[in-house]
């Protein structure tokens, strides 16, 4: 087993990595910004090494520091969590050449899932199903693009091939915009990831996120875990998650998640892994691979009693999976509302003190958060807070359950998105299911405009 690990995150994800450690015997060494030196995990950890100013670029992404950490602290692995570094195939590379274990797949197979024309390329010749596309990077050639695209059948999407989290991409609706969009593309592609190669995709509609999450130990074993749903979101980032999906059948399920498995063998994959499809008319297509923990990854521990967290521990330290496919029991359904420090309806960040937290309980209820009384949400990351899980015996019951545990929620001092995340569970169209990508900012849309009218 692994004796000492850097946390190299913060927040709520560092504190679950923490956990996991403490529960297996591991020692931790928490890092910290100077802003963040009253972090709930800091003042757990064995140990805690300041990294540097506020700011991300000299704290959370400064490899250097994180890597010096390690060497001081004697510590033999470092775990990224989520954001940050965590898929950054140089600092996976820099902490093996270092002689530290990179807890996540290796550099190569990081590199190969964030150049998205490749990843689309690989998976196709692993047999995953992929949305209809241009096949690889589009050239400068107006003409041939012109043609793709009439092959691929209007509406498309330009997409920058280093882009992610919803950015870096331009629907393209008549062959009188695409010239432009590639180009726009382009430009917006260069500034915000170094890399102007961009790809052309169909463009789906009224899909809904369902995703996959495997775990392979990168000696020839992989399994997956079932789906998740994250549909709600806003402007392409998740707001509300939950497993399984709506609607979709054992038979799907076991039918994608092979395919997703035998992918994993394929490609040598090691460590926890999110494969995110577009589903639309009961077609799964390929959009792109997570490689490392998701933040939505509760609910599914919460209907297969799986600690994923562990599992990348174990697997880290050179374990083979301990699970088989036939260990893998799906129990109920489980929701995740995302709890951030932002204004409900502008969603303006709302750093500040927290004077006051209650955080709910009762049966099947999981509050994951590093926020307490007193703590001072800093303006320099991201606003999400905590995360608020529930699991039921079915998804009336985890809607139900989620309602009462969003009523018993207190966070004053601070604005958050608690009141939105009610309205979300109290909507017609969420409690049916199914709803695809653009639900949720539709009805947004509309609350605002029936809000102007009333003015």
């Amino acid at each position: 087993m692994l004796d000492k690990v850097v946390i190299a995150n913060r927040g709520e994800i560092a504190l679950r990595i923490l956990r996991a450690c403490h529960a297996l015997g591991i020692r931790t060494v928490a890092v910290h910004s100077t802003v963040d030196r009253n972090l709930k995990h800091v003042a757990m950890a064995d140990e805690s090494v300041c990294i540097g100013p506020a700011p991300s670029s000299d704290s959370y992404l400064n490899m250097a520091s994180l890597i010096a950490a390690a060497e001081v602290t004697d510590a033999q692995a470092i775990h990224p969590g989520y954001g940050f570094l965590s898929e950054n195939a140089d600092f996976a590379e820099r902490v093996e050449q270092s002689g530290f274990i990179f807890i996540g797949p290796r550099a190569e197979t990081i590199r190969l899932m964030g150049d998205k024309v490749e990843a689309i390329r690989a998976m196709k010749e692993a047999g995953v199903p992929c949305v209809p596309g241009s096949g690889g990077p589009l050239g400068d050639e107006a003409a041939t693009n012109i043609e793709i695209a009439r092959g691929i059948g209007y509406p498309v999407i330009v997409k920058a091939a280093g882009g992610g989290g919803g950015r870096g991409m331009r629907v393209v609706h008549t062959e009188a915009h695409l010239a432009n969009a590639i180009a726009t593309t382009k430009q917006e592609a260069k500034a915000a990831f170094g890399n102007d190669m961009v790809y052309m995709e169909k463009f789906l509609e009224n899909p809904r996120h369902v995703e996959i999450q495997v775990l392979a130990d990168g000696q020839g074993h992989a399994i997956h875990l079932g789906e998740r749903d994250c549909s709600m979101q806003r402007r392409h980032q998740k707001v509300v998650e939950e497993a399984p999906a709506p609607g979709i059948t054992a038979d799907q399920r076991a039918a994608i998640g092979k395919v997703c498995v035998d992918a994993c063998i394929r490609i040598g994959y090691r460590g926890a892994g999110t494969f995110e499809f577009l589903y639309e008319n009961g077609h799964f297509y390929f959009i792109e691979m997570n490689t490392r923990i998701q933040v939505e990854h509760p609910v599914t521990e919460m209907i297969t009693g799986v600690d994923l967290v562990r599992e990348q521990l174990m697997i880290a330290a050179g374990h083979p999976l301990s699970l088989k496919q036939s260990d893998i029991h799906f129990e109920g359904h489980a929701i995740e509302c995302r709890i951030n420090a932002e204004d409900p309806d502008t969603f303006m960040p709302s750093p500040g003190l927290i004077q006051h937290f209650h955080a709910p309980g009762g049966p099947g209820v999981r509050v994951d958060s590093h926020i307490y009384e007193g703590y001072r949400v800093p303006p320099n990351y991201d606003s999400m807070i905590g995360k608020l899980i529930v699991h039921g015996a079915d998804r009336e019951q985890a809607i139900c359950r989620m309602r009462v545990a969003l009523s018993e929620l207190v966070v004053d001092g601070i604005k958050t998105n608690i009141p939105l995340q009610q309205r979300i569970l109290s909507d017609g169209g969420f409690q049916q299911g199914g709803q695809n990508i653009h639900y949720l900012e539709k009805r947004l849309a509309e609350r605002k405009e029936k809000s102007l009218s009333i003015v």
